[in-house]
């Protein structure tokens, strides 16, 4: 009866130990195949998985986090998932041309703009212009802890903006 039941036990840690060992293949090949995709569809992807769907209890906000602006026409009642992905990437593409000046790092910019907006980082009337700005301005590309900072709601550090602005510089600074 002990050997039946060893040799159930052993079967069972093997077949775990391989279905782990696959598991954890497909997740290694899945993280990679994200970084052949071109920088603009990480950028959208990276935007949308985080900001989520937004609906009609989100006003001001639809689809995957856009602001209705003045003038805009858009119902998040009606909006389907293929007009808000091609909102996004039409804000996406705003913002990189905000940001052009930065070159390479436009498109970093533009992702967490979309998130906090252009005026946290440019500055506005009463907000100075924000550090990371500063520190690419002067030919600082060393960004990190800057970008990463960005990670405040209400004054109170949130965990999840940590791993988002993590996930961002992770797939979409250039060195």
């Amino acid at each position: 009866m002990m050997r039946v039941f060893m040799a159930i036990l052993c079967s069972l840690m093997a077949v775990c130990s391989v279905s782990a060992q696959i598991s954890r293949q497909e997740e290694t090949d899945g993280q990679a195949a994200i970084y052949r995709l071109p920088l603009m569809e990480r950028a959208f992807l990276c935007t949308r998985y985080f900001e989520g769907w937004h609906d009609q209890s989100c006003y001001p906000y639809i689809g995957w986090g856009h602001r209705l602006q003045p003038g805009e026409r858009y119902s998040a009642r009606t909006m389907t998932k293929r007009q808000a992905d091609a909102l996004l990437r039409k804000d996406l593409r705003k913002f990189i041309a905000m940001f052009r000046k930065f070159g390479r790092d436009s498109l970093l910019l533009a992702t967490l703009a979309y998130n906090v907006g252009p005026y946290r980082l440019l500055g506005s009337g009463k907000i100075p212009k924000s550090t990371l700005i500063r520190k690419l301005e002067a030919g600082d590309r060393n960004i990190y802890r800057e970008y990463v900072a960005f990670c405040n709601y209400k004054g109170k550090r949130h965990a999840m903006l940590l791993k988002r602005r993590k996930a961002e510089f992770a797939l979409l600074y250039i060195p």
